[in-house]
């Protein structure tokens, strides 16, 4: 029988409500899950502008209540962290290696205006009796959603579901353009400038590959000295009227021998800053765009000079099956912070307070609650 859930709802013009949906059976590929936790972040926020209804949510993490006749991965009571990236595995990429862009079936890459074949059917959840469509395929900010397969990755230990939520693309993107992008070296150095929620992971993923020095950059104290908590073996208090932080990029220089580091990692989302990394590296080292700068910037080319290499990846070349296991022990050795990215947690109702607080910069991470 259908589900009645509360959800939170972006209108597409700026703005959303709390309201009632209704989730329908799983088709034969399909999975109904009870989410307990998800996550924020401000992609989230820029779902309230995206033009059409849609269910808010693509962090989360809970407990499965059904599934299709197809399904095989997971059964009935377990506890899954939801993929937003659901690779269909034939397609070129998929064949690549490449899970994270699937031609098919991804929500960035595959078009369809965010509907993909990786959603699963439009009719499975109904408001106001319409159906409307689950934010980048998942939509975790509900009671109840109704998802693919693919899109659910099975939890194998014990960690508590607000931690298990947030590593479904916070976490994810952060550690995996460091490890898996960027390839950091042990012994290596690298410069991340900004410590929000992504930032904190990148630093992880840098302290976790062995990285000798760690250069957290920001313009808030309290996030460099939330930095040294996950990694950050130095900081620089940066200037907002530093123009493409080229006062910061003499300070790294300082600080690595006089040449610049090994990696540098954009983690602000500042367009103004889309080239700032570059000037961080030194002659050859690698720059990385993490945090889905879209608009177009202008770069000195002379910041290229030499043999710098500069890419930009998205969600940290997630494969899920294969990387979310790898978090969640990482995170049971105690090599993975999870539990302290936490700043609040939210019951749904208070999701207003959530976003402004994460506007503001009060949060590393906001994680909304549902009993």
């Amino acid at each position: 029988m259908p589900i009645t859930s509360k959800a939170a709802i972006a209108k597409g013009d700026g703005t959303f409500i709390i309201d009632t949906v209704t989730v329908a059976d799983p088709k034969p590929d399909e999975v109904i899950v009870k989410i307990k936790a998800a996550g924020l972040c401000h992609t989230d926020h820029d779902s309230l502008n995206w033009g059409k209804p849609i269910v808010m949510g693509h962090e989360g993490a809970g407990l499965v209540t059904a599934i299709g006749s197809a399904v095989s991965s997971v059964n009935v009571g377990d506890a899954v962290i939801l993929n937003w990236a659901t690779p269909c595995m034939t397609c070129f990429q998929c064949q690549e290696g490449n899970q994270h862009i699937c031609e098919n079936n991804s929500p960035v890459t595959a078009g369809g205006n965010g509907y993909t074949p990786g959603h699963a059917h439009i009719e499975g959840t109904l408001w106001d009796n319409e159906p409307i469509e689950r934010s980048f395929n998942i939509g975790t900010i509900s009671e109840y959603t109704l998802v693919k397969e693919s899109a659910c990755v099975k939890i194998e230990n014990n960690i508590p579901m607000p931690s298990a939520s947030i590593i479904s693309c916070g976490v994810m993107t952060g550690y995996g353009s460091v490890v898996n992008s960027a390839k950091l070296q042990a012994g290596s150095s690298a410069v991340v400038l900004g410590t929000g929620g992504v930032g904190l992971n990148v630093i992880q993923g840098a302290r976790i590959s062995g990285a000798a020095k760690i250069i957290a950059i920001d313009i808030n104290q309290e996030r460099l000295e939330m930095a040294k908590q996950f990694g950050a073996t130095h900081t620089i208090l940066s200037d907002k009227n530093d123009t493409g932080l080229i006062k910061a990029s003499e300070e790294v220089k300082k600080m690595t021998n006089g040449r610049g580091a090994d990696y540098a990692f954009e983690c602000t989302a500042i367009p103004e800053l889309g080239a700032a990394p570059l000037a961080m590296i030194r002659n050859a080292g690698t720059a990385v765009q993490v945090s889905g700068i879209e608009q177009e910037i202008n770069i000195d080319m002379r910041l290229f000079e030499w043999d710098k290499i500069y890419i930009n990846p998205l969600y940290g070349k997630c494969r899920p099956q294969i990387d979310f296991p790898k978090l969640t022990n990482l995170y049971d050795k105690g090599e993975l912070m999870l539990d302290e990215m936490i700043t609040r947690t939210y019951p749904l109702e208070n999701l207003q307070q959530a976003f402004d607080d994460m506007l503001t910069g009060k949060n590393a991470k906001g994680v909304i609650v549902f009993e």
